[in-house]
């Protein structure tokens, strides 16, 4: 295998001078130099070319060697400060007991962060694996479409509007031919190429006495561009690393920008440091002064601040995106980027478009009629040779008339002709035209597209088999016809002809005039069974559909009525450009359906809803959606969309279903959930306890616990969180877009946190009063009850959080998260009978004990119901 040249500098100029080479070379000596023909490399020429060139890969985002992985789980801060705690115990007070305990905290923290996230890790690369990206290719002759990543330098490729570029090749073929490389150069306009020597760029290069720019070389094109319109065929120059786009590789991997939910956690993180660096030394003061020892207060605070790090922060947010993954990966949605999964969640704008998504991926073609409505099969002889001769992107519609010539036996009417040239299909002309030949009779010229764009290049129509003017009164005629089939749901498109003498030149856009319109094609393309089911289910769950499509808005209003989505005023594209930013705003805001648009269109309005605090999530499958799946805050695609659709998109669904969407949303809404439920109780836990330790420190004559109590304490806590990912969230929090809110956060921490604290004090005066632990002989009883009453309210809020509703009996935990916190809490119970309870200095607590203790957590479930209803009255919210 050639392996790539390591600096960077020097691969890039070999690599510019390559493809100028390859770029001013004759086509021949081009064949000559890569040893292959227009027929293409057989297969055993290139299987090893593979296996000398390698794959056809670039640099990319890999995961990290397992190695790597594990070290970089020790990068998180909390983790830091544990080991800066125990390795502080062990210097410098020997204490075996406290290093044993945050060793193993951080122990249990590391691996299953590292399993976790080496899993997801995994996890993402098997699904990005299932969504695979082709390229037509010649292998002696036999024309095939092929993994990209098995081309190799000499196969020729055959290229059509919304393929990407698969590797550096050089053009022998092209028509209407227009570019993409924004990828490469920042241009947003496509580039027009074709298979002519530079001299144009060769001249300039020559006269400025400046060395060529690769780029402006017009008969190459280049691995990650992508075609917007027109057809070609080409020889591959380079491969992988080898190609432009590859030399400038390792420029455009890296870590991805960080997500609102990544940005909170982040600022959660360093709030409960800061939050940790002032309480910890006023708790070692006030324990210094009042107990008069140093050390032992020292130790104290350091163990305060063990149990303020949320260690298993990493583990929950970790487990929960690949848990969310792999469960929508079930679901068939193939989740290309975890973090995506959280802005799925938020997603209150559903943008897509209206063919195959919310009406079938099935076509037919109803009718083929004459300019007075009749059917004629003329018109459909014209329409199968225009469908059949072309060589860009077959749509549905192509394969519709295909189809429904094959039923008509129109099949073979082909042979009677032969292909001259071709005016390729794009988005702005939405029309594409061939050119034949028969018997030596002049051309033919038959152009097939959108009603009103063939309409407006007509001057003829031909009327039972008479030429004559197209007159406005011939044309309100037409539009006439075309609405009232548009009205019953058929979408229209026009067949002109134009009949020229034989010419050697290229015909070109300006060659589509002075047609005759020679009648219609009318289309059905009926909703899905499921789309009606699916759009009420998005709408309940508070994620509204937008339909932006370029179909006409006659049709579009009809398929919309019928699947359930209210149409008022259709905003049609020809009046969008014409509005400001803040009046498309206010008119986006309150339309549903927008037609006859295009594709700069579609991204302006997914802008100009963002803009306006929405999380927008565009579905699409085609060339002219790439713009707006970009734009999006989540781009969702399909495996069967056009290559750069693919690409673009953060999630793919393996199933073109709305239902399969709504799915999706709900999943990541509960991966968000189980995840804000985790730093709720981390935050609010923390909080509580401090202010338990602050009153405890500056009233008691000894420590309220030892510090190996709180770690053992805090340890057992952190176990009990490690079910949260298999946690379910109740059905009333799924109904609505979640979205990260620092202020709900900082909110909850404040409100919540001191109600155990409450109850943490109330212990005390039953331990001080009751139990006469009221001296330093008896402090070991004392420590006893609020070991176990401080873990098992801890464990308890668990289940009083994670939901609005009363826990237990209006809403349950799963069977691991009930299963785990119940084990907790009887370990803690236990702990204080046993020999290394006693070995810790704990003590068994009498039986007259546990009926306070079960008064005391009762009420305590009782105060924070209360609370929990009021703070949602007031606030509106509550996870």
């Amino acid at each position: 295998m050639s392996k790539p040249i390591k600096d960077k500098e020097k691969a890039t100029q070999i690599i510019a001078e390559r493809l100028i080479q390859a770029s001013v070379a004759l086509e021949n000596d081009v064949f000559k130099d890569l040893n292959t023909n227009p027929q293409g490399l057989t297969e055993t020429e290139a299987k090893k070319r593979l296996e000398q060139h390698g794959k056809n890969q670039i640099a990319h985002d890999k995961p990290p060697a397992w190695y790597i992985q594990l070290l970089n789980c020790f990068k998180n801060p909390f983790i830091l400060i544990l080991l800066s705690l125990a390795a502080f115990s062990y210097f410098m007070d020997d204490d075996i007991e406290a290093v044993i305990t945050i060793s193993t905290m951080v122990t249990i923290s590391i691996i299953i962060t590292f399993t976790q996230e080496f899993r997801s890790a995994r996890t993402a690369e098997k699904l990005k694996a299932m969504v695979k990206t082709t390229s037509s290719v010649s292998r002696q002759v036999e024309r095939k479409e092929i993994d990209m990543e098995q081309l190799v330098p000499g196969d020729i490729i055959h290229l059509s509007a919304g393929d990407m570029v698969p590797a550096d090749v050089r053009l022998i073929a092209s028509k209407d031919l227009h570019v993409g490389e924004s990828a490469l150069t920042g241009e947003a306009m496509p580039v027009e190429k074709m298979d002519t020597l530079p001299r144009g760029a060769l001249k300039l290069a020559k006269k400025q006495q400046k060395p060529i720019n690769p780029l402006e070389l017009n008969n190459m094109c280049y691995m990650g561009t992508n075609i917007i319109s027109g057809s070609a065929t080409a020889v591959v120059i380079a491969t992988g690393t080898n190609t432009y786009f590859g030399s400038m590789a390792d420029t455009l991997i890296g870590e991805p920008p960080l997500t609102s939910f990544d940005k909170g956690v982040k600022s959660i993180t360093f709030i409960l440091i800061r939050f940790m660096l002032i309480m910890v030394p006023v708790i070692f003061l006030i324990n210094g002064f009042t107990k008069g020892d140093w050390w032992e207060a020292l130790l104290f605070g350091l163990s305060v601040a063990v149990g303020l790090t949320p260690e298993m922060l990493p583990v929950v947010v970790a487990g929960n995106l690949a848990k969310g993954a792999a469960k929508m990966a079930q679901n068939k949605v193939v989740v290309k980027r975890l973090s995506a999964i959280q802005n799925f969640g938020a997603m209150d704008i559903l943008c897509t478009d209206k063919t195959g998504t919310i009406t079938q991926d099935k076509i037919i073609l109803e009718k083929h009629l004459d300019v007075q409505g009749k059917e004629d099969n003329r018109v459909l002889e014209y329409a199968y040779l225009n469908s059949y001769h072309q060589t860009g992107l077959k749509n549905l519609l192509d394969i519709a008339v295909l189809e429904h010539a094959e039923i008509n036996h129109v099949v073979g009417v082909e042979e009677k002709y032969t292909k001259i040239d071709e005016i390729p299909f794009d988005f702005n002309r939405r029309r594409m035209s061939v050119v034949l030949e028969a018997g030596g009779n002049g051309h033919t010229l038959i152009c097939k597209g959108a009603m009103e764009e063939v309409l407006g290049i007509c001057t003829h129509v031909s009327n039972n088999g008479q030429i004559v003017p197209l007159t406005a009164e011939i044309t309100e005629r037409v539009q006439l016809l075309v609405n009232n089939m548009n009205t019953d749901g058929l979408r229209v498109l026009a067949v002109a002809i134009k009949h020229t003498e034989a010419r050697d030149e290229a015909y070109g856009l300006k060659d589509e005039k002075d047609l005759i319109l020679v009648g219609y094609l009318a289309f059905l393309d009926p909703p899905k069974e499921t789309a009606k089911t699916a759009i009420r289910a998005l709408k309940e769950n508070g994620v509204e559909v937008k339909v932006i499509t370029g179909d006409n808005a006659a049709v579009t209003r009809k398929v919309c009525k019928d699947v359930g989505i209210k149409v008022g005023d259709i905003l049609i594209g020809s009046s969008i450009d014409a509005l400001t930013d803040e009046q498309l705003a206010e008119i986006a805001k309150k339309t549903t359906v927008f037609a006859k648009v295009n594709p700069l269109q579609k991204a302006r309005i997914v802008r100009i809803l963002k803009s306006k605090g929405h999380t927008v999530g565009f579905m699409g499958d085609g060339i002219n959606d790439t713009i707006s799946l970009k734009e999006a805050d989540v781009g969702i695609s399909v495996d069967t969309a056009v290559d750069i659709a693919k690409e673009s998109a953060d999630i793919i669904l393996l199933e073109k279903s709305l239902m399969v969407l709504e799915q999706g949303v709900i999943q990541g809404r509960i991966t968000f959930g189980n995840m804000i439920k985790y730093i709720k109780m981390t935050v609010s836990s923390n909080f509580g306890n401090v202010f338990s330790v602050l009153v405890s420190s500056a009233f008691l004559p000894f420590l309220p616990m030892l510090s190996i109590h709180l770690l053992i304490q805090n340890l057992l806590y952190d176990v009990s969180q490690l079910s949260i990912p298999w946690d379910r969230m109740d059905k009333e929090y799924l109904r609505k877009p979640q979205t990260w809110d620092a202020k709900s956060v900082s909110r909850f921490m404040v409100f919540i946190g001191p109600i155990s604290s409450i109850f943490d004090i109330t212990t005390y005066a039953l331990m001080w009063y009751v139990f006469s632990a009221n001296s330093v002989d008896h402090q070991s009883l004392f420590q006893s009850g609020w070991f176990i009453e401080g873990l098992l309210s801890q464990t308890l809020i668990v289940h009083m959080i994670r939901t609005e509703k009363i826990p237990f009996i209006q809403s349950t935990a799963s069977a691991p998260v009930v299963l785990l916190t119940s084990l907790i809490m009887v370990i803690g119970i236990c702990i204080p009978f046993t020999s290394f309870g006693a070995g810790v200095g704990l003590m068994p607590l009498p039986m007259s004990y546990f009926p306070w203790l079960v008064a005391t957590l009762l009420s305590y479930c009782v105060l924070t119901q209360l609370i929990k209803k009021w703070y949602i009255r007031k606030f509106g919210d509550w996870l």
